[in-house]
């Protein structure tokens, strides 16, 4: 037995070694994966397996139903033309904008009102209220749509508009909302809900729907207002719970033209899930009114995206950057090319802020974010620990750049989940959000390079440790 365990374990290191220098993309990952295999009999090659394997050079996406994805829908969204901003005098703006067009084929509009929403319990007390007065659709799309009073709420408020004549459309992430199977969404498809998982976890696409996730959260009322950010339907964000106690979020609150933008990654996503080739979106998609005096721009990308749209906004972003950076996130375990671009920044003489928890949800995610906190004091990063748990993904750059959505700084969000983020080209709203960055500062823990570098050596082991499994978080 122990001679086949042997032969077993040879074979599938061999095969798991070879298929990483045949295909490996980035040789830190690839030795990162190297050594998994190496110290991890059996279960190394297992986790490379179902994590590490770049899926598009097998073509378990298909290329040409990626490119139908892309293009679908794009010639039935009324025309934004009369929005669209004009950068000409803003050389910063325009080349950011030009950026993210091409990666998410999305471009930047004036006439948006845009409300931050800086608390889970003040983003659902709007978004029922919008909700309430929805007279023709809801659509609704979650990472996480959890058990509890926030879910029930919304199935009495959906069963009462239906009946109204409403239609509600739902759809959701099959790992992240793995609480809904069963009876809980029949509940929902009961009272006339169209709802459906996204990428559902089956036999035949097991290799890539564990590993691929959609960490989207989109709201949108009549094509009228939308809602996106970090906020997922659980009652963590109302109520107190053991250990992290209320989780603090940030949300948008959306109108104006990019609505339509927002809708749209929706809708592309309804329609591959439902499967329904009979869905017409030009049904649901309206000309928009000026609504405000906010240009703003959506960031939408995924493991389809031609180029890694999140992290490549969140690098332009930062290059632009003249006087500050602040970041806040909970999961900071960006790869090397952020961290490069970062370093670089700072070494430049900009400003850079980083605001974590101090407790986490994930100690794996929390052990890898610190391993990098010594390489970027020593560059004049600034890190703050807050005490309370913030699920916020939020960059704030200069005086008149804003990003907020999904979109962690990880190489989850990076390369592997479907994410959204809205960057907002808007002097005041900038103001708002550093003002509560710089709150919540004042009151964390500035970490220094010499305290930090007397943690123990247990700390240390695990931070390595948990860095060598970056790939994997």
């Amino acid at each position: 037995m122990k001679t086949l365990l042997t032969i077993i374990y040879i074979l599938t290191s061999v095969w798991a070694i070879g298929a990483i220098i045949y295909h490996g993309r980035r040789p830190s990952r690839s030795i990162s994966w190297a050594l998994a295999i190496i110290t991890l009999p059996l279960l190394g090659a297992v986790l490379y397996y179902l994590f590490g394997m770049n899926r598009r050079k097998f073509k378990f996406f298909n290329p040409k139903e990626f490119e139908k994805r892309k293009n679908y829908g794009f010639q039935q969204i009324p025309s934004q033309e009369d929005f669209k901003s004009d950068f000409d005098v803003d050389i910063r703006k325009r080349r950011l904008c030009k950026l993210i067009e091409a990666s998410s084929n999305t471009t930047a509009t004036h006439g948006n009102k845009v409300t931050t929403l800086q608390d889970g319990g003040e983003t659902f007390n709007v978004l029922f209220k919008a909700m309430e007065k929805a007279e023709k659709f809801i659509h609704m799309q979650y990472y996480i749509l959890e058990r509890g009073s926030l879910l029930d709420k919304m199935l009495e408020l959906f069963e009462r508009k239906i009946k109204e004549g409403v239609e509600v459309r739902i759809i959701y992430d099959s790992l992240g909302s793995y609480q809904l199977r069963g009876r809980p969404r029949k509940k929902f498809e009961d009272i006339g809900v169209k709802i459906y998982p996204i990428m559902p976890i089956r036999l035949k696409n097991l290799l890539f729907s564990l590993n691929f996730r959609n960490h989207r959260k989109i709201v949108i009322i009549d094509n009228n207002v939308a809602f996106t950010g970090g906020v997922n339907v659980s009652d963590k964000y109302i109520k107190r719970e053991n250990g992290l106690g209320k989780w603090k979020d940030t949300h948008l609150k959306l109108e104006g033209p990019i609505v339509n933008d927002l809708h749209m990654v929706f809708l592309k996503d309804y329609f591959f899930s439902s499967k329904k080739e009979d869905f017409h979106i030009s049904d649901y998609l309206s000309k928009q009114e000026k609504a405000g005096n906010i240009d703003a721009q959506v960031v939408a990308g995924g493991p389809d995206s031609k180029h890694p749209t999140i992290m490549q906004q969140y690098i332009g972003m930062m290059t632009q950057a003249e006087h500050s950076i602040r970041i806040a996130n909970p999961y900071f375990v960006p790869g090397e090319a952020f961290l490069q671009s970062l370093k670089i920044v700072a070494l430049q003489g900009v400003d850079i802020s980083l605001l974590v928890p101090k407790k986490s949800d994930s100690k794996a995610a929390k052990f890898a974010m610190f391993s990098h906190f010594e390489e970027l004091l020593k560059v004049g990063v600034k890190i703050y620990l807050r005490e309370d748990f913030s699920h916020s993904k939020i960059m704030i750059v200069d005086n008149d750049l804003v990003s907020i959505g999904s979109g962690n700084f990880d190489i989850r969000s990076f390369e592997l989940n479907y994410e959204t983020n809205v960057l907002i080209y808007n002097k005041k709203v900038n103001s708002e959000m550093t003002e509560e960055f710089q709150k919540v500062c004042q009151k964390a823990n500035l970490v220094t390079l010499e305290r930090f570098q007397n943690r123990t050596l247990w700390q240390k082991f695990l931070e390595g440790l948990f860095k060598f499994l970056k790939p994997l978080l």
